[in-house]
């Protein structure tokens, strides 16, 4: 009953993730942007699917993706083996993050890289920096000092390198923190942080999202210094006819058994991984063992469904629709569409209300659940307003990205360190599943509208995306430090030695 139960909450999330977008897009292309019917019928399917891919997917994911991850991380902090946690933590990074549904979608969509040449790249860049993050944890190092390094490292190697990997590598940041990867990497944090007793033990297991959304930027700007990149289709861009209702339908049947065997060869790493774990050192009961099993078969199928749903109707129609926006007068309406879309898109994503919960539990009430929830959604819609903007105008990514994390980094000094790693892990939080499988599609298409370059104009939009919530959650933060300052300088009323004091008036 409770497994049903949560299955059905899950399914609720995804519902609640995609139908406004879908709605939107409906309306739209019922009044201003005529779309031809084999496609939005294709559309209405591709949803489905990817309710019903998301649902499974993400109860799968939490039934077994988090139980692994903390079971393998209190394994490693009995062992007292440094080379081991390091080590084990690489392998384990670049084997989650090779699985990662978003990462697929987009590697799926750069034109000029091949996609096992980015997966991989970004899957070792995951694997580097989780085992930066384990070595943090371990030695008690401060998150800012690691982001101010890192992020220097980054915007050297971004000014050097080629424009046409610049905006991937920022969107590649964004889209590895996803379903798959955040609650692993978080489960693993929380283990490792348990080796040490100190006060600050369990804040410095928060940041390792943070930490683990740079590793991917630096290895792809180092693949563009050794790379050539060749031209090749971009799988959204794919906007096939049908003549009839069993063509459509044979070419969703086709796609299905095709990423049954490329999602096959995703997991295969991870499910062998945990099976030797099993048998050389974790030794699970049955019944934890097999609970663990079920979830990566609801993983398996929810991600296949989420991959044919995604590339077979959702993500072409997003191109489409972008492309016809961008022509005539409604190429205006660009900028208030993608906002408005931004604004649901921060509101259906699950993993907002655990943070937003997070921070009221964290500033004991003083900053509320709603006003993080309102201060998100202004910031994903304000990302999504620039990347139209950029769209529109050309304008370089770095006029956006040098200032938005010159003031994330400069804000570290100003607020409480836990709101500064919650800030930092929350960019993966935000651009969830539907900035990559919709809105980077869009934006693509409205691009190739306008006659603009789509790795230098339309890629960059998730980047904008996962960087908003660094600079407003930790607002939050000095907002927070500002309040309790102020409750701490309240005068307190005094009363004289002689002075006879009335309960009632004190009252």
């Amino acid at each position: 009953m409770a497994v049903k139960s949560r299955l059905n909450e899950k399914m609720r999330e995804g519902v609640a993730a995609v139908l406004p977008i879908a709605l939107i897009v409906m309306v739209l292309c019922f009044t201003i942007t005529p779309i031809p019917t084999d496609l939005m019928l294709a559309f209405v399917i591709g949803t489905v699917m990817l309710i019903v891919g998301m649902g499974l997917f993400t109860y799968g994911a939490e039934a077994s993706m988090t139980p692994i991850g903390s079971h393998i991380g209190a394994k490693l902090t009995k062992s007292r083996n440094l080379l081991l946690i390091l080590s084990v933590s690489f392998l384990l990074g670049v084997i989650i993050t090779i699985a990662e549904p978003d990462l697929q979608v987009l590697a799926g969509n750069v034109p000029h890289i091949d996609s096992t040449v980015l997966i991989l790249t970004v899957s070792v860049g995951v694997g580097f920096f989780l085992m930066l993050s384990m070595l943090r944890i371990l030695l008690g190092v401060q998150l800012r000092w690691l982001l101010l390094f890192f992020y220097g490292v980054v915007f050297i190697l971004a000014g050097l390198s080629d424009p046409n990997f610049l905006s991937v590598a920022f969107d590649s940041g964004g889209v590895t923190t996803g379903p798959m990867t955040v609650p692993f990497i978080m489960a693993l944090g929380v283990g490792v942080s348990s080796i040490r007793s100190d006060k600050n033990a369990q804040s410095d297991s928060f940041g390792l999202v943070a930490l683990c959304s740079v590793g991917p930027i630096l290895a792809v700007l180092i693949l563009g210094f050794i790379y050539r990149g060749e031209s090749s289709e971009i799988a959204a861009a794919v906007a096939d006819t049908y003549l009839h209702t069993v063509e459509l339908g044979g070419a969703y049947f086709h796609a299905i058994p095709e990423y049954m065997l490329e999602v096959a060869g995703a997991l295969a790493p991870i499910v062998v991984f945990f099976l030797l774990f099993q048998v050389f050192s974790l030794r699970l009961r049955q019944l934890p063992l097999l609970r663990i099993l079920v979830g990566l078969l609801f993983t398996y199928a929810g991600l296949v469904l989420f991959l044919t749903g995604v590339n077979v109707g959702f993500s072409s129609l997003g191109v489409m629709l972008g492309r016809e926006l961008a022509v005539g007068w409604t190429r205006w309406l660009l900028v208030p569409i993608a906002m408005l879309m931004g604004w649901f898109i921060v509101q259906a994503e699950p993993a907002v209300h655990v943070l937003t919960k997070q921070v009221e539990e964290i500033s004991a009430g003083a900053v509320s659940e709603k006003a993080m929830h309102i201060s998100l959604s202004l910031a994903i819609s304000l990302a999504m307003g620039l990347a139209m903007l950029r769209i529109l105008t050309g304008m370089h990514i770095f006029w956006l990205l040098i200032p938005g994390y010159l003031v994330s980094l400069a804000l570290t000094f100003l607020v409480p360190q836990m709101f500064t790693a919650i800030a930092f892990d929350s960019g993966g939080v935000a651009s969830g599943p539907m900035t990559a499988t919709f809105m980077l599609p869009f934006a693509m298409g409205a691009c190739e509208a306008v006659g603009g370059n789509i790795l230098t104009d339309a890629f960059g939009l998730v980047s904008l995306v996962a960087m908003m919530p660094l600079i407003t959650i930790q607002i939050m933060g000095a907002i927070y430090v500002y309040k309790t300052r102020r409750t701490a300088e309240a005068p307190v009323v005094s009363f004289g030695d002689e002075e006879i004091i009335e309960l009632w008036e004190v009252a």
